[in-house]
This record gives C-alpha cells, sequence and structure tokens, in this order.
C-alpha cells in the first residue's frame, strides 16, 4: 500500500467515483467540469455550471508556517489556492470571466484566530481584484464561515464558483484525438503575474508532501494537525525543518515552507488569451490536479492512447519529495503534476502558437505528448522518474 493511502488519501479518489457513477453526468460527459442546461437563464444556446474545491489539506502547512514564524499573510496563499483550484477546472472547460464565488471556512476557534479569517477573508478579495487586470471578473458572493472546532482540528478552506457561458465558447474534451500533440505549461517559475517564485507544487498531493518533507519533531509539536489514529511511520517522516532552504537556481536559497506553500499558479490570464486567440485550436485541456499526471485519462471521448514522454524539466519541490520518502514513480505521477498542471491538446502546427504566447506570460510550455490510436484507452509516461504504463 502507497504511503498516500496509508494516510487516509486516494489519488484516484475510487470510492468517491464509485459513488457518483448512477449521477447524471451533465451535457457534456467528457467536459472537465460538470455542464447543465440553462436552468438560470432559459437559453438552448447557454450552460450553467457550479463548482467546488479547495485548498486542501495545505491549510495545515500554513498553520504550522504561522505557529513557526508568527506571519499571518502566510493565509492569503491559502486563500489564493482554495480560488485556483476551482477557476482553474473552470478554464478547462472554457470559462474565465463573469464568475460568482461563494467561500466555506471551517474552522476550530480554540486555535484558528480572528486574524488568520482576516487574512483569508481579506486575501480572497485581493486576488480577484488582481485577475480583474487582467479581464477576468470574479464577484465574490461572501459564503459560510463556521466554528466546528468538533469536526476540525484547524481549519478548511473551499470555495464554490457558478456561471452561465454560451455553449459556442465551451471546450468539451469531445474533439480529443489521435494525431494531436499534447503542450504542457510549467506550474513552476515565476510567471509575469506572480510576486515571486512558485514552486509548482499546487494544492494535490499536499498531505503526501507535508509528511514526507517535514521532520518528526513536528508531530510531537503539533498533535492537531494530524489524523491520531495513523502509524507513526507514516507521520512527519521526513528531515527538513520548515526553515530549511533549498537552492533554487536564478532564484537563489528558498525556505522549504515557502516552497510547500507557494500559492497555486492560476492559468487564468494565459488561458484567456489563449481562447481569445486560438479558440479552435484547442481541442482539449486538463487541470493535472488530482490523479496528477494520469488525470487526463478520465476525459476522453473514446479508445486511444496517451504519450508523455517529454516533461519539462522537474522542479526541485519534487525532487525533494521523493528522495524523503523514497515514493516510487508510479507514485509520483499519479500524486503530483511534476511540473506542469495544465495541458492543451491541439493540432502540432497549432502548438508553437500557443508556446509562444505561454512565453509572454514567463510561463514556459513546450510539446510532451501525443494522442495515438489504440483499441483501449491508456497512458504511457516517460520521464526522469522512470517509465510507467497505466490502462483503463
Amino acid at each position: 500500500m502507497s504511503l498516500y493511502a496509508q494516510r487516509g488519501v486516494s489519488a484516484q479518489k475510487e470510492e468517491v467515483h464509485a459513488a457518483i457513477k448512477h449521477l447524471d453526468q451533465g451535457l457534456y460527459p467528457n467536459a472537465f467540469c460538470k455542464l447543465y442546461a440553462d436552468f438560470l437563464g432559459g437559453s438552448a444556446d447557454y450552460i450553467n455550471i457550479m463548482h467546488a474545491d479547495g485548498a486542501g489539506t495545505k491549510s495545515i502547512l500554513a498553520y504550522i508556517y504561522w505557529k513557526e514564524t508568527g506571519d499571518a499573510t502566510v493565509w492569503r496563499g491559502i486563500a489564493q489556492d482554495a480560488i485556483a483550484m476551482n477557476l482553474d477546472d473552470l478554464l478547462c472547460v472554457g470559462i474565465y470571466d463573469q464568475i460568482l464565488f461563494s467561500s466555506t471556512i471551517d474552522r476550530n476557534k480554540l486555535v484558528i484566530t480572528g486574524e488568520v479569517l482576516s487574512e483569508v477573508i481579506n486575501g480572497t478579495q485581493d486576488f480577484f481584484n488582481t485577475l480583474k487586470k487582467f479581464g477576468i471578473q470574479i464577484e465574490f458572493l461572501g459564503g459560510e464561515t463556521a466554528d466546528v472546532g468538533d469536526v476540525v482540528r484547524t481549519i478548511a478552506v473551499n470555495g464554490t464558483m457558478t456561471a452561465r457561458w454560451p455553449k459556442a465558447k465551451l471546450i468539451t474534451n469531445d474533439d480529443i484525438a489521435p494525431g494531436q500533440v499534447i503542450v504542457g505549461f510549467s506550474s513552476y517559475g515565476q510567471a509575469s503575474y506572480e510576486l515571486s517564485y512558485n514552486s509548482g507544487l499546487g494544492s494535490n498531493g499536499l498531505t503526501s508532501a507535508r509528511h514526507d518533507v517535514l521532520e518528526h519533531g513536528y508531530a510531537k509539536k503539533y498533535p492537531e494537525t494530524f489524523e491520531p489514529s495513523l502509524k507513526e511511520e507514516v507521520v512527519y517522516i521526513g528531515k527538513n525543518k520548515m526553515t530549511d532552504t533549498l537552492a533554487i537556481p536564478g532564484f537563489g536559497n528558498i525556505s522549504i515552507g515557502k516552497l510547500l506553500l507557494s500559492p497555486t499558479r492560476t492559468y487564468a490570464p494565459l488561458v484567456k488569451a489563449i481562447l481569445d486567440k486560438h479558440f479552435n485550436a484547442v481541442k482539449g485541456m486538463i487541470h493535472c490536479s488530482g490523479g496528477g499526471q494520469t488525470k487526463c485519462m478520465k476525459y476522453l471521448p473514446g479508445p486511444m492512447r496517451i504519450v508523455k514522454d517529454n516533461f519539462l524539466e522537474v522542479p526541485p519541490i519534487f525532487n525533494l519529495i521523493q528522495e524523503n520518502s523514497g515514493a516510487n514513480a508510479k507514485e509520483m505521477y499519479q500524486v503530483f503534476n511534476m511540473g506542469h498542471r495544465l495541458e492543451i491538446f491541439t493540432d502540432e502546427n497549432s502548438a508553437a502558437a500557443l508556446i509562444a504566447l505561454a512565453k509572454t506570460f514567463n510561463i514556459e510550455s513546450q510539446i510532451i505528448g501525443r494522442v495515438e490510436t489504440s483499441t483501449q484507452k491508456e497512458l504511457i509516461i516517460k520521464g526522469g522518474f522512470g517509465t510507467e504504463t497505466f490502462s483503463y
């Protein structure tokens, strides 16, 4: 059993998928998000969407960092995580504007102060203000903030996004087909709209990242940060403290805490530009979130083989996690994005234009793979962490 599973987490969410398998899959079953007929407006030319996601266990890392340093501004990054994990899912169906957002914050008031709530809530609005500069309109409608200490040990930060969007501007993944290439867009570095280096970790796999990297002393110091029934050998098994540093080429030494807590990059400014200029070239989009590099397999319209054999350079944070945990290639690919969190399926001639546009945002990108014919859905990954084959 993988370390991820031993900690009570599932990268593939098998039980969740089993629970929802009989539910309506929406108008476009292969789309990255569930899309419904326009109940709100009654138009045959529009769809409605309501989508929920959050920062996950990354908030526990923020809690430790805040307790260790006293820096409450770290919680603004958690606000961004909850937004980006929602927004970047919506981007993959073509939605990037006129969005409503409602937050859900559950806290244990005995350990999470009003100062933390203020940073999360105001950080949410500040991030929306930043996005508006790029023509991305998201209105913050408030939400629910509950003191539920009997349920939550520290804090959970989540949100819901709602939109009404024209069918003619949707990306449904129905056009993914053999002969296409896959452009991967880096999750790391410093995009033109980011204030500092981004490790690329995002908000997936943080249970493993936290326990694999941080040393066991944190278990004794902060017992509220993990499930007490976990076996000791999977709790904070790493070698590092939050204040240790890692050398990042071109950026100097950055603390482990800041690398683990890099706010999830949103691709919204880039995707808006791509869809405004090259909509017809985009045949499919995948947000490599839960499930990491295997995420794409859930949204293929039919039997085909996905080959990913030209990865961007794996950023240092993933090497650090692997070195600490000893996780094999299969687990790393299934849990983490490994350096690119956005994939666009397109024709080879159009790929160059998408790559050039990404460069204007200082986002690295390249053709990382291709789509081949097959009698089944299968995925072959060849990278620095080894070769793995997945069949579906």
